[in-house]
């Protein structure tokens, strides 16, 4: 019982094979056949070899959320230089609660204004980066990727005396709480006030002003290699004297995950606007160079994803399954329009023959031989 038990199994799994098995006298190997299968091998070949090319690839997946990080202080990193003394500007910060931020964290270092060649060529290559980005964003991702991380020359020092020196380089960094405010530099030192803050310009002569300026680097949070700030490399020049450089900029927290850096962060776009100060001519302001920033509530997550592995196998299965059933498909379509071709030529061959003309079928009969008819 248990041995028929088990055949009936067997048959019934038999049964059920969705391959059946074509015997090998029943197979016919042709030269078209193995031609196709040539083709097919190969285009599987290169498709498997693209997709795997596919698989290593990596791609940057963007999220937005709410950013809920209020408490925490916003870093400000600064490197600008402007064509005036050190002793007749000054750079503070006021925010939207009219709290100043003292300006310890920056340095004041005399320099000169011209850029030496390789410094040129420094910004005239950043300048190049930032006009490719407008117009192709997926750089930024490469750049992501890549996690590329450049300095600009060193300033070599001039072996004249300070007094030679007519521009001054305000670097370094500040703390500021996480809301709207105004970053400026401009003349005079500031100093405190019940009402704000206010600069000493009484004691600086208007023949002295030229806000024509320089933004090196100018970025909020942590420096990350990969990111190049929207005004790196900006120089301003101006003819007049009183002149107002104003930058509008909006800042977007974001957290960047890559296979190479894991860290949080500030983006920011701008837009800016410059006008000429005459109080005679009803264009009323300070002379200076203004920064007013904005936080966005939103944050971008920046995350590098990369293919699983079970959807790089179904992508591979699908490739040599559809290659298998194509193929075997035309091989089908082509074998029959040969056959069908070789068929009409053949009744093209016999068709004559019985539609032969009549004086040749009667001189075919004469030659006939005569002796059946004697006897």
């Amino acid at each position: 019982m248990r041995r028929l038990t088990r055949k009936k199994a067997l048959t019934l799994v038999k049964e059920l094979d969705a391959f059946p098995k074509v015997p090998e006298s029943y197979v016919e190997s042709t030269a078209s056949g193995g031609t196709v299968s040539l083709v097919a091998f190969t285009f599987m070949a290169v498709l498997a070899f693209l997709e795997f090319f596919v698989y290593r690839n990596t791609w940057m997946k963007y999220e937005y959320e709410v950013d809920k990080d209020f408490s925490s202080k916003l870093k400000i990193n600064v490197d600008i230089t402007v064509a005036m003394r050190c002793q007749y500007i000054g750079a503070d910060v006021l925010d939207l609660a009219e709290t100043m931020v003292a300006s310890d964290g920056l340095k004041y270092e005399p320099v000169n204004f011209e850029l030496s060649p390789q410094q040129r060529l420094w910004q005239m290559t950043l300048l190049h980066i930032q006009e490719r980005l407008r117009v192709e964003h997926s750089l930024q991702d490469l750049l992501f990727k890549a996690a590329i991380k450049g300095s600009p020359p060193a300033q070599t020092q001039s072996e004249d005396s300070s007094t030679s020196l007519s521009a001054c380089r305000i670097h370094g960094h500040l703390f500021v709480n996480k809301v709207a405010g105004n970053f400026h530099i401009t003349v005079g030192k500031s100093i405190p006030h019940p009402r704000g803050h206010a600069h000493l310009a009484a004691l600086v002569s208007h023949d002295s002003f030229n806000f024509s300026h320089r933004i090196d680097h100018l970025s909020f949070g942590e420096a990350i290699p990969g990111i190049i700030s929207p005004l790196d490399g900006t120089e301003k020049v101006s003819a007049e004297s009183n002149h107002m450089f104003q930058y509008f900029i909006t800042i977007v927290p974001t957290k960047l995950n890559t296979y190479k850096v894991s860290a949080e962060t500030h983006q920011y776009s701008v837009t800016e606007q410059e006008r000429v100060i005459n109080h005679a001519a009803g264009s009323h302001g300070v002379s200076g160079i203004f920064m007013k920033y904005d936080i966005s509530s939103l944050m971008v997550k920046v995350t590098e994803t990369h293919m699983p592995l079970w959807q790089f196998l179904v992508r591979l299965c699908g490739i040599i399954g559809g290659i298998f059933s194509t193929t075997g498909m035309i091989h089908s379509m082509v074998g029959f329009l040969v056959d069908v071709i070789c068929c009409r030529f053949q009744m093209g061959i016999y068709k004559p023959l019985n539609n032969t003309p009549p004086d040749v079928q009667e001189n075919s009969e004469t030659l006939l031989p005569t002796e059946n008819y004697s006897q």
